[in-house]
């Protein structure tokens, strides 16, 4: 048997418009391609296919996929139309088995985002609540047309809107948890949608499924952008938006440009780039690198050129490197981004920068030179040391011993040194604990600035009653930021009490996981800086992260839930007798809510030390 992500695999490959092409006179009109049906052998341009997706005749109603039309129009059965098809496409497809009997167990929730998606649009586009919405998009020069090629939408602040428009629908409550559209902190609170006040952009899959979402802010708030939680059909490490749309365009080209975020992304194709994708907010994942490889093995990174894009930019190259893919570099003008770019300049002026880009490699030794890191002795040895990495992340040995030959001129030293440093592997990091490397020279313009001074005080702030739950909350977010999307949907600056943790937590917050220490100590005091040193030294006991974060936010909540209490119970002294029933009442549903939380239960935990 061959599993159905075999034949997934064979159907994102496929090129639909290609392949009917060879049986049926395809015209572009749009974004889909326009023929008389070979079903009902009409002579009237009814027949649509649309790439990435399916075909379908307005006029008969004959429609499918690039597997079904294969079987019905050369008569195969489902097992040779995927050798058919995986031949058409390059994918060697052997003793391939019929899928699985009955749905795809994944179809309720392609079923529920589908309707969430058509609802965020006629939001976006009917009645007032969407006209901040629409006038953020003729800020950013989207207009209409644009907008629906890409499906955006716009989640309304309204609590119950969504959900009651979906429940008509038959989508019940606990599917539109499983899908992540609605979410709760425990069983006893009401559904609320994870989206409210935000333009949606519907994450679709390589068949042109919706499977999730992203939505981005509308004024003030934290994060600014927020994705969809992981879900049967949604793992984000597997997934790049635009996908659907550039894969056929990546094919022809040869080549991928990755950028960073969603704007980015619908720019270049609104100019006529199509073959870019954006990874979900995050550093690209092995997976994700894996799938470009699919379709191309030239990629060019068109990252921000601030501090925090020169970090994911070498972060992306280390992994596709470790694949095997040529990686290239597009360094825009200072103060410029894709999005921006683009729109000033228009494709002509992309594809002037994509032919001046260098290799990635290449583009760390020019930033080290420029800095004169290769100037003396101890700066040298820095250097290096930022450069080693990637080196060992080379997988093919042509490029890793150009890499080499680079290195050696550059910094004036022998090749069979760097060699033997290269075969030592990676020195293991402080503490036991493993992590990402250093961050490289180039992200500071002359020598790194020494962190802020720690307090001793801070060692014992701890010990103040609440503390301790801030300190350890705010460690694992330092440490593992990949928990910052979930612990920011359930808390935010104003729940932390100690004044030093709050804001590093707010700086947190506001910079995102790909962020460096500089940026976290910027704007922080001294005892807030001191603390932060602290709380970096304190890399120890993580092997159970989201354990912790589970139980750091219920403890939150139970010293939130406890402070409500504490405060009425300082209004009950002085109340009269009238408002004295209310209070008690309220105070009887805090304790409530703390019993079903586990309260009485949570002086037993503590975290235990390595």
């Amino acid at each position: 048997m061959i599993p159905d992500d075999v034949v997934e695999r064979v159907a994102e490959a496929a090129d639909i418009v290609q392949i009917i092409g060879e049986h049926v006179k395809l015209k572009r009109v749009g974004r889909t391609w326009r023929g008389p049906c070979p079903f009902h052998q009409g002579t009237h341009p009814n027949f649509s296919v649309t790439p990435g997706g399916g075909y379908r005749c307005w006029s008969c109603g004959e429609k499918g996929s690039v597997f079904t039309f294969v079987q019905k129009r050369l008569g195969l059965d489902f097992v040779d139309a995927v050798k058919y098809v995986g031949q058409k496409s390059g994918v060697e497809v052997r003793e391939v088995s019929r899928q699985r009997e009955g749905p795809d167990p994944r179809e309720p929730f392609w079923e529920v985002n589908a309707a969430a998606a058509d609802y965020f649009q006629r939001m976006l586009w009917e009645g007032e609540a969407g006209q901040a919405a629409r006038d953020y998009l003729a800020q950013r020069e989207v207009h209409r047309e644009q907008a629906d090629r890409f499906q955006l939408g716009f989640a309304p602040r309204e609590i119950g809107l969504m959900r009651a428009h979906l429940q008509t629908l038959g989508f019940d409550d606990e599917r539109q948890l499983q899908a992540g559209l609605l979410a709760k902190r425990d069983d006893t609170e009401e559904p609320r949608p994870r989206f409210r006040n935000r333009l949606m952009f519907p994450i679709l899959d390589a068949q042109g499924r919706v499977i999730a979402f992203g939505g981005r802010i509308l004024g003030q708030g934290e994060p600014k952008y927020l994705n969809s939680p992981e879900s049967p059909t949604f793992v984000k490490g597997r997934t790049l938006y635009g996908l659907s749309w550039a894969k056929n365009a990546i094919r022809r080209s040869d080549r991928v440009i990755l950028v960073e975020g969603y704007f980015d992304c619908v720019r270049l194709m609104m100019a006529g780039v199509d073959e870019v994708v954006a990874p979900l907010g995050t550093a690209l994942a092995e997976p994700q690198a894996e799938l470009l490889r699919r379709y191309t093995r030239n990629v060019f990174l068109l990252y921000d050129s601030d501090t925090a894009g020169l970090k994911a930019t070498f972060r992306a190259g280390d992994e596709l490197l470790r694949l095997g893919m040529a990686v290239q570099v597009v360094t825009l003008p200072e103060g410029e981004d894709p999005d921006s770019f683009v729109r000033a300049h228009g494709r002509e002026g992309l594809e002037s920068h994509l032919a001046q880009a260098i290799d990635v490699f290449e583009r760390k030794i020019q930033l080290l030179e420029r800095g004169g890191w290769f100037s003396d002795l101890r700066r040298k040895r820095q250097a290096l040391d930022r450069l080693l990495p990637t080196l060992r992340a080379v997988s093919d040995p042509l490029t890793r011993d150009l890499y080499v030959a680079r290195t050696a001129e550059a910094a004036g030293v022998g090749r069979e040194l760097l060699e033997r440093e290269i075969g030592h592997g990676p020195e293991p990091v402080r503490g036991g604990s493993a992590g990402p490397p250093p961050p490289p020279p180039e992200y500071f313009e002359e020598e790194p600035p020494a962190p802020p001074a720690p307090r001793a005080a801070g060692r014992d702030r701890r010990r103040a009653p609440g503390v301790r739950t801030e300190w350890e909350l705010v460690r694992v977010m330092l440490h593992q930021p990949t928990y910052l999307e979930m612990v920011a949907e359930r808390v935010g600056p104003d729940d932390f009490r100690d004044p030093a943790l709050r804001a590093i937590y707010g700086r947190i917050a506001a910079a995102g996981p790909d962020r460096t220490v500089q940026e976290l100590a910027s704007g922080l005091d001294d005892e807030a800086g001191g603390v932060l040193e602290l709380l970096l030294e304190e890399d120890g006991g993580l092997e159970s992260a989201d354990q912790l974060v589970q139980e750091y936010l219920k403890r939150l909540q139970l010293e939130r839930l406890q402070r409500q209490r504490a405060e009425i119970d300082e209004h009950l002294r002085i109340a009269g007798e009238a408002e004295k029933s209310e209070l008690l009442a309220r105070k009887q549903a805090l304790t409530e809510e703390s019993r079903l939380l586990g309260g009485r239960d949570w002086a037993g935990f503590r975290r235990t030390r390595p």
